[in-house]
């Protein structure tokens, strides 16, 4: 059986100074594809300036949940929230 994988989920902050909110199993593939322009509509229109901030998620459900509520929020409380997030969310204090 295949180890679960984490989930994260993730802010970018577009060029135009708009925000993306989404999940994903793979940060740097992910935000490889939203520059490509394959990410998803929105970054299509709003080309990607920078990732943000990430968070991890034990599971898809848990990240979706995540990206749900901070999809509800103003701009001015997305940057709050990322302010507190890691941009490696994996590494671990020493």
């Amino acid at each position: 059986m295949a180890a679960p994988k984490t989930w994260f989920v993730y802010l970018i902050e577009c060029v135009d100074g708009s925000l993306y909110t989404g999940i994903t199993v793979d940060l740097a593939a992910r935000f490889a594809a939203h520059r490509e322009g394959r990410g998803g509509h929105y970054t299509r229109a709003h080309p990607p300036l920078r990732m943000l901030a990430a968070e991890a998620h034990a599971d898809r459900s848990a990240a979706s949940k995540a990206e749900h509520s901070i999809k509800q929020l103003s701009a001015a409380q997305k940057r709050a929230l990322a302010a507190g997030m890691s941009l490696n969310p994996l590494a671990t204090s020493a």
